[in-house]
């Protein structure tokens, strides 16, 4: 019955690798956030647009870059459809104020999506960890009872 407490013991030490590399990636995942957060306050972006964020309120969350994005693209495409439309057959003409205020809208729209994705990511990291740490609280319950079980045995 030796076998069945190494594999036991195996077991444990599983589940203690599974805790540690989820704290990791809880850890990495909420710091990342938080980074992420403070960068977009920094950059003080507000939009007093209806339905937007409500005005003077610093885009920070994941919900308020999505909502804001939406809004900013449908603004964009109250300009032209599209980038092509917005050109015809001509050329980017900076000094036009109406190419100037699209590029512009397409520059904030790309930064909130932007950190749309990255804040779906850190909470992609948090999860995994989260699920990884109950994992491995799972193996290493399974890892002891087998222990124990085969210490009974033999």
């Amino acid at each position: 019955m030796k076998s069945g407490r190494n594999i036991g013991i195996a077991i444990v030490a599983l589940g203690i690798i599974a805790v540690v590399m989820g704290a990791v990636f809880l850890g990495l995942g909420g710091s990342r956030y938080l980074q992420l957060q403070s960068a977009m306050r920094a950059e003080k972006v507000t939009l007093g647009i209806e339905g937007a964020p409500a005005t003077g309120e610093v885009i920070d969350t994941l919900n308020e870059a999505m909502k804001a994005g939406d809004t900013i693209r449908e603004h964009r495409h109250g300009i032209a459809p599209s980038y092509q439309e917005l050109l015809g057959s001509g050329r980017y003409d900076p000094t036009n104020p109406q190419h100037l205020t699209y590029a512009q809208a397409m520059n904030l729209e790309n930064y909130l999506y932007l950190a749309v994705a990255a804040f779906g990511l850190t909470q992609i990291a948090m999860g995994s960890g989260a699920f990884m740490i109950l994992t491995g609280i799972a193996l290493g319950g399974v890892g002891i009872v087998l222990y124990k079980l085969t210490n009974r045995v033999a």
